[in-house]
C-alpha cells in the first residue's frame, strides 16, 4: 500500500488538468533542436518551467577536464558555453529526491521523416518529432506531476526536491558525471526515460569504437585491381557479426533473460565522395554492447584484430581503431528494492497493474548513481515508437498515466518521510 495525502481522484483530475498545458509544454522542447552541441535552446526553456515550478534554478558548467574521469565516456566536442540545468528546492535534513532527464537528442535523417522532426505534430493520441520519445515526453511527464501537484498542495514540491536536465546522455554519460563530480546528489533518483510504463532497473556495459582504414583509391578503371574498401567494409561487419554471436553464447545475469542483449551496431559507414573513383579510406563507427567482464579495452583491442586480420596482417600505418563515446559500465538495481516497490505500488494504486520491471540491452544514466554511489535510481516513463528513428513518438495518454504514477509517489515521498515510509504493494 502506498499512502499519499490526496486521493487518486484528486491526483487523476489534477494530472488530467494540467494536461493540455503539458502537451504545449512538450510541442515547444521538440521544436527546440537540441542534438549534441546544440542543447543550448532546449536547457533555456527547461530553466523557464522549473523557474515557473517553484525551483531555484542555475546552471552547472562541464568542466573538460571531465573526460579525464575514469568513467567518462570519450567526448565529440568541447564543453565550452553548454551546461546541465539544475533546479533545487530547500533541504531541510529531510530524505532528498532527485529527477534526472536528458535533454540530448540523437541526430536526424529529414529525408526519412514524413514530417519535419523538429515541428511537433500530433496524431491519434501520439505526438511525433525527434526526441519526443527520447526523451522529452519524459520531461513532458516529470513537469505534469509537479505541476499537479503544486496544483493542489505546493507545499508537496517545496523542499528537499531536485531536477537535473543533463546533457551528452546519448553519446558519453558526461553530463550526469560531472553533476555528480559536483556534488548533485540525492537518496533517490527517478529518470523518466520512456519505459512503455514499465520500470527500468538496469542496462549492459557499452562500448563505442571508431574504424579508420587508408586506402590509396584511384579511378573507377582500375577498380579490379585495386583494394576494394567497400567489400573490406562487408568482411568487417561479417567477422564484427561473429564476435557479436561468441558475446550472446551466455549472457551474464541479469541480462540472460534477454534472447540477445550484447548488440554490436554499425551506426555510421562512410566510403567514398564520387561514384567513378575507388574510395580512398573507409571509416566504421560501432557501438559494441558487451558482458561486464569484457573492458573497453578489450572490445577495442578485438576490433582492432579482426580489421587487422582482414587486412592481411597489422593494417599497416592506414590503420586506425580508437574509442569513442561511451564506456559505459553495466548495472542492475534489485527487483525488491523499496524503490521499485514504491513505484510499482503507486502505479498499481492508480491503474489497477503493477508494471513489469526488467532489464534491457541498453543503458541510461542511472547506472552512476547505482554503481558509484549505491543509490537507488530507476527509469520509469511513457510509451514511445521508433526511439532514434524516423517518425519517432510518444504516446500522450501514456504521458498522463504516467504523471499520475509520478505525482502519488512523490507525494508518498515527502509527506511519508522516504521510502521508509512508503509500504510495498
Amino acid at each position: 500500500m502506498i499512502r499519499s495525502p490526496f486521493s487518486n481522484e484528486q491526483l487523476l483530475n489534477a494530472v488530467a488538468g494540467e494536461m493540455e498545458g503539458a502537451v504545449q509544454l512538450l510541442k515547444e522542447l521538440v521544436s527546440r533542436n537540441s542534438v549534441v552541441g546544440e542543447e543550448r535552446g532546449a536547457q533555456e526553456f527547461v530553466e523557464e518551467i522549473l523557474a515557473e515550478l517553484g525551483f531555484s534554478v542555475e546552471r552547472v558548467l562541464i568542466a573538460e577536464s571531465i573526460a579525464q574521469d575514469s568513467l567518462a565516456g570519450v567526448p565529440s566536442l568541447s564543453y565550452e558555453g553548454r551546461f546541465n540545468v539544475l533546479g533545487t528546492t530547500p533541504r531541510d535534513g529531510g530524505p532528498t529526491l532527485l529527477l534526472n532527464g536528458h535533454i540530448d537528442v540523437v541526430p536526424v535523417n529529414r529525408v526519412t521523416w514524413s514530417t519535419d522532426p523538429f515541428s511537433p505534430v500530433v496524431r491519434d493520441g501520439w505526438l511525433y518529432g525527434r526526441g519526443a520519445g527520447d526523451m522529452k515526453g519524459g520531461f513532458a511527464m516529470a513537469f505534469l506531476a509537479l505541476r499537479a501537484l503544486r496544483s493542489l498542495d505546493p507545499g508537496v514540491i517545496d523542499k528537499n526536491l531536485s531536477f537535473l536536465s543533463v546533457i551528452e546522455e546519448e553519446c558519453t554519460g558526461n553530463g550526469t558525471l560531472a553533476s555528480i563530480r559536483q556534488g548533485i546528489v540525492a537518496d533517490v533518483v527517478v529518470l523518466p526515460e520512456p519505459t512503455d510504463l514499465r520500470i527500468l532497473l538496469g542496462g549492459i556495459p557499452i562500448t563505442w569504437v571508431k574504424v579508420s582504414v587508408g586506402f590509396g583509391g584511384g579511378h573507377a578503371e582500375s577498380s579490379d585491381r585495386l583494394a576494394s574498401p567497400a567489400d573490406v567494409a562487408g568482411r568487417i561487419i561479417a567477422d564484427l557479426r561473429r564476435f557479436e554471436s561468441r558475446l550472446n553464447a551466455s549472457p551474464n545475469p541479469p541480462f540472460d533473460t534477454i534472447t540477445h542483449p550484447y548488440n554490436i551496431n554499425v551506426g555510421v559507414v562512410h566510403l567514398g565522395e564520387w561514384a567513378s573513383s575507388v574510395p580512398g579510406e573507409l571509416k566504421l563507427e560501432l557501438r559494441v554492447g558487451h558482458p561486464s567482464e569484457i573492458s573497453d579495452d578489450d572490445i577495442i583491442t578485438e576490433v582492432s584484430s579482426i580489421v587487422s586480420k582482414i587486412l592481411g596482417g597489422a593494417g599497416g600505418p592506414g590503420l586506425k581503431v580508437q574509442g569513442h563515446g561511451f564506456r559505459a559500465e553495466g548495472y542492475s538495481l534489485p527487483s525488491s528494492d523499496r524503490l521499485v516497490k514504491a513505484i510499482g505500488a503507486a502505479h498499481h494504486s492508480l491503474h489497477g497493474n503493477v508494471p513489469v520491471s526488467e532489464v534491457l540491452g541498453s543503458t541510461t544514466d542511472a547506472r552512476y548513481y547505482i554503481n558509484q554511489l549505491g543509490i537507488p535510481a530507476l527509469c520509469f516513463g511513457p510509451i514511445v515508437r521508433n526511439m532514434h528513428g524516423s517518425n519517432e513518438s510518444v504516446d500522450l495518454r501514456s504521458i498522463e498515466m504516467g504523471a499520475a504514477t509520478l505525482a502519488k509517489f512523490i507525494a508518498a515521498y515527502q509527506f511519508g518521510g522516504g521510502l521508509r515510509g512508503i509500504e510495498d504493494a
